[in-house]
């Protein structure tokens, strides 16, 4: 438990790659600020998204739930609304101030109430609705536009993302040096940068650093692995057709490394204010992100896989009676944020169950504990599950084969377990540990109910096909570029 209520600094990036800091071993990533905040606190090793896609992940934070007990959030096109309690209202109800600023990726129309004392500077999705084309998961899926855009778009400048972070970044110190010190009781901000969510454009100063880097592992062709869901989400993205020589693979890596760089200086400024202020000896700190990127590993772009680099997340905890420099390899999830937030800030709501205090994780609770991750959208015609236990974790499709890595032996998941006659026991019981929290094919069967009748809310199939493909949320006062 913390040494005290105190107040609580929350970063979440967007889609950072746990393997792309330092401090996770990674070769040539620069990433001193994060670094230097693992230095002095705990990194959780284990770490994973409730959804490796960005509405369904925050949705999960928000509210400390996975999202098939929710029975909604399921996809880009089901945004958060505050129908489910977050941590959010439970500290703004306990008279505490809690602020954010930048991202949300909530529904975000008038009469909504997503529990935040002031929302600054707040993206959401798009006109209330989001990607709708997320919503079509048969056979006739169609082909996604992104992957066109971030290979065009990769290469050294400014974007509307990286613009968008020096904002939040700004206005994130200007309420810790003119709000903060008003404050009468602990206090929770915030702050939610985008990158490094394509697109992979970099400042120049961070892009250049990174043009001539190894390539990802398994990025070759014939080097792929071959499962079903992986070709789905593959025929659906189609990167392949986009990236197709080297060049514009280095162009696309340095521009996502580059921008893991640019995030962390981010980082660094708004942890430098908070020195400056005063305030660091009473202010916790939590990093994470949302969900991962596969970064060209096994040819993939962006999240929607259950690999590390997609499910996966970075979480570090630092600040008043956390442990400078330790490694926690217990399964963590972002569902825990809600009881990490309540405890940091010292209100008593309990949390809900399953989302345990990462204070208690550092101090060796819950060791024989599974962390449950869930897909539900883009490129995928059915569901998959992730359940992660210790060393192992299991892959659970509904029809199609499921995957067993152990992470201990094989941190890369080069060898897939679930066909080994050896691993049938292990196999069966991880089953059974699933089946204890969900079936797996009566909640595909409820998501893709509650898809269809959105898209019947939305003038049916045609319609929303019309609509088109948008390739990534734009910040607060950019237009929306449809194609």
């Amino acid at each position: 438990m913390p040494a005290r209520p105190a107040n609580l600094l929350f970063i979440l990036s967007d889609e950072h790659n746990p393997k792309a800091m330092g401090c996770a071993g990674h070769p040539f990533v620069t990433t001193p600020n994060l670094d230097a905040l693992a230095a002095r606190g705990t990194r959780f090793t284990a770490a994973s998204t409730p959804s490796p896609i960005c509405v369904p992940a925050r949705a999960a934070l928000a509210t400390g739930e996975p999202l098939h007990r929710m029975g909604r959030f399921f996809d880009n096109a089901d945004p958060y609304e505050g129908s489910v309690r977050s941590w959010h209202h439970a500290l703004r109800d306990a008279g505490r101030s809690v602020v954010s600023i930048g991202k949300l990726h909530f529904r975000g129309m008038p009469g909504d109430d997503h529990g935040f004392s002031r929302e600054e500077l707040a993206m959401h999705v798009v006109d209330g609705k989001g990607d709708l084309l997320a919503l079509i998961r048969d056979d006739g899926m169609p082909v996604r536009k992104g992957a066109s855009k971030m290979a065009a778009m990769a290469g050294p400048g400014e974007s509307d993302y990286t613009r968008y972070d020096r904002d939040i970044t700004a206005a994130a110190q200007v309420w810790l040096r003119e709000d903060a010190p008003r404050q009468q009781h602990p206090w929770c901000l915030f702050v939610s940068l985008v990158t490094p969510h394509f697109p992979l454009t970099a400042p120049p100063e961070h892009y250049y650093r990174y043009l001539d880097i190894p390539l990802p592992k398994l990025h070759a062709p014939e080097q792929r692995p071959r499962h079903p869901f992986l070709e789905d989400y593959a025929a659906i993205m189609a990167y392949g057709d986009h990236v197709k020589d080297e060049p514009t693979l280095q162009r696309m890596l340095a521009g996502y490394y580059g921008l893991v760089s640019f995030m962390d200086e981010q980082v660094g400024k708004i942890l430098r204010c908070l020195e400056d202020c005063g305030l660091g000896g009473s202010t916790h700190v939590l990093y994470s992100s949302d969900h991962g990127d596969s970064v060209g590993t096994r040819g993939l772009w962006g999240k929607s896989t259950m690999y590390e680099e997609s499910v996966g997340i970075p979480m570090i905890l630092a600040g008043p009676g956390v442990a400078a420099g330790k490694v926690v390899g217990t399964p963590a999830s972002l569902t825990d944020v809600f009881a990490t937030v309540v405890d940091a800030v010292g209100v008593t709501e309990p949390p809900p169950s399953g989302s345990t205090s990462l204070f208690a994780l550092a101090e060796g609770a819950e060791p024989d504990r599974a962390c449950l991750s869930e897909y539900h959208a883009t490129g995928s015609r059915e569901a998959a599950f992730m359940l992660r236990e210790g060393r192992y974790k299991y892959v659970r499709y509904v029809t199609y084969p499921p995957q067993l890595f152990d992470l201990q032996e094989d941190p890369e998941e080069l060898r897939d377990l679930a066909g080994d006659p050896m691993h049938a026991a292990l196999l069966a019981r991880l089953e059974a540990r699933l089946r204890e929290r969900l079936d797996p094919e009566a909640v595909d069967r409820m998501v893709k109910a509650r898809q269809a009748r959105l898209v019947e809310e939305n003038g049916g199939r045609e319609a929303v096909l019309a609509r088109g493909d948008l390739p990534y949320s734009p910040p607060p006062g950019v237009r929306a570029n449809w194609s």
